[in-house]
């Protein structure tokens, strides 16, 4: 799950990490309050969205009167804005984040994630911090700046020195960073979570070190144990599919292609999708039922994958293990019949009642066309798909 900014950075107060001052705002009315509340004479005003590169697609906008907090809050509030994380769609702004301007002398890179192949939390920073630090990172991957944490251990003072010499910071800035980095650490354990990234983290001309933005990921598994932060989700920045399936416990990913998936399990999800790109076909999305679907379930399942316009074509691909096939089978004719399919539709079942449940789709009376195996079901999904069969 992704905090705002807004909601990162007060995060950050709350842990001891140094944020400039910042109100939120939903309307143009309350921006323009919460401007003349900061008080100055510069701010900055951000689009929220769960999104980078805001600053490239005009998400955020200096002021330096008033008005210009009006009209940048106009220009943004009830607009959908496009960056390249986002796609074509874009996200909706909902709020903006009305924040004093700061005097920026460098620009620094931050983060702290999961490092997977070392199965460690692993810091990461860069000198050539702002907007194009991802270009940074794939030109010129020397500036990135890296140490690993053991989990017995804890980040340790000399992981935080190197860093901090290797981003060229003074005497004075090296016992900040220690503080903010350690503080980062500390709120990275104990909230669960698997991503923060400040991009910006800004010297100023007094040589205070701000985190001039703030990105955080929570790890969804996690949430239960924090339902302070729960309360945060913003549904309106998720993918609406997305969000349909979480409410039936279902683990969904929307894709670019024309045929629908459903599987039950991870792995043989990825299979399916790799044996229909292997036959020349797109998946339309990842969809895994798990495997103690009900039928129930797959019912929401097959309705949730057939609201997708893009779609030509379904492939139900299920090995009973767990899961039995004519339970599959009851939720697909449920599906079928009171959504009422206008596209082909491919079935493999094998595994615990693989039999009854072709039994059930052949008696069905439903246009569903039966495969002999994973290989031949793909074949058969692509085919009519484009048409041909």
């Amino acid at each position: 799950m992704n905090l705002h900014e807004y909601q990162a950075k007060e995060m950050f107060r709350g842990g001891g990490i140094p944020v400039p001052t910042g109100k939120v705002a939903a309307s143009v009315e309350e921006a323009v309050a919460a401007a003349r509340a900061l008080g100055g004479s510069v701010w900055v005003v951000k689009a929220q969205v769960h999104a980078g590169g805001r600053g490239k697609a005009g998400g955020v906008k200096p002021a330096r009167d008033l008005e210009a907090v009006r009209a940048a809050a106009a220009a943004m509030l009830g607009t959908r804005l496009v960056t390249k994380q986002t796609g074509p769609e874009g996200l909706p702004v909902e709020r903006v984040y009305i924040e004093s301007g700061s005097d920026i002398v460098r620009e620094l890179y931050l983060s702290m994630t999961l490092n997977r192949e070392r199965g460690r939390v692993a810091l990461i920073a860069s000198a050539a911090g702002g907007m194009e630090i991802e270009e940074v990172a794939a030109a010129t991957p020397e500036k990135i700046l890296s140490v690993n944490v053991h989990p017995a251990a804890g980040l340790q003072g000399y992981q935080v020195r190197e860093i901090a010499y290797g981003l060229k910071l003074e005497s004075a800035q090296i016992s900040q960073f220690q503080a903010l980095a350690v503080a980062l650490y500390h709120l990275y354990v104990e909230k669960d979570l698997s991503l923060i990234e400040i991009n910006p983290l800004i010297v100023t001309r007094d040589g205070a070190l701000l985190a001039l933005d703030a990105k955080v990921d929570i790890d969804n598994n996690a949430l239960f144990r924090h339902p302070e932060l729960a309360r945060l989700r913003d549904p309106s920045q998720e993918d609406p599919m997305e969000r349909r399936a979480s409410e039936h416990d279902l683990n969904y990913v929307s894709l670019d292609g024309d045929i629908a998936c459903m599987v039950n399990g991870a792995g043989l999800a990825m299979a399916t999708m790799d044996l229909i790109k292997l036959h020349g076909g797109a998946p339309a999305n990842f969809l895994d039922v798990g495997g103690g679907a009900t039928a129930e379930r797959v019912t929401a399942a097959f309705e949730l994958i057939l609201s997708n316009p893009r779609v030509r074509a379904v492939l139900v691909n299920i090995f009973g293990g767990i899961v039995r096939c004519d339970l599959i089978a009851e939720g697909v004719i449920k599906a079928v019949k009171k959504v009422g399919v206008n596209v082909p539709v491919v079935a493999r079942l094998e595994g615990t009642n693989a039999e009854a449940a072709r039994t059930m789709l052949a008696r069905s009376g439903l246009a569903i066309t039966p495969a002999e195996d994973l290989t031949d079901a793909a074949r058969k999904v692509v085919a009519l798909a484009k048409g041909k069969a």
